[in-house]
């Protein structure tokens, strides 16, 4: 109960500043080999992490045009490409899936040097 009521005040407090949330986009493509290995060992339980309550997960299909809020994202040319966005600006990125052995790691030091970093129980 308790966390329910910090998880609350931490969400009143955030939407009374107008400061955004971090989320991590995916740049993905249909056919890429190493977006479907992500997708079968890090999707499955991204959502139950605690990295995904600092960056929850966004997908961007790269054969589609850019979402509005993305246009001054570089998605590059490679997929997948993993950026974390915070407050519209781009505060570091993972070039590739590098497994699911290094895939955290890489994604809580990018995290905890923009001060979003994961609450761990």
């Amino acid at each position: 109960m308790n966390r329910i009521i910090a998880s609350l005040a931490v969400a009143l407090a955030l939407s009374a500043t107008g400061s955004r949330a971090a989320e991590l986009v995916m740049f993905e493509r249909a056919g890429c080999v190493w977006c479907a290995r992500f997708n079968a060992e890090i999707a499955p339980v991204y959502a139950k992490t605690e990295e995904s309550q600092a960056a929850p997960l966004r997908r961007v299909d790269l054969n589609s045009p850019l979402p509005a809020d993305l246009a001054g994202i570089d998605p590059g040319a490679f997929t997948p490409t993993f950026v974390v966005v915070k407050e519209g600006r781009e505060i570091g990125r993972i070039r590739g899936y590098p497994g699911d052995a290094f895939f955290f790691g890489l994604l809580d030091r990018i995290l905890t040097g923009a001060g979003s970093e994961p609450r761990r129980s």
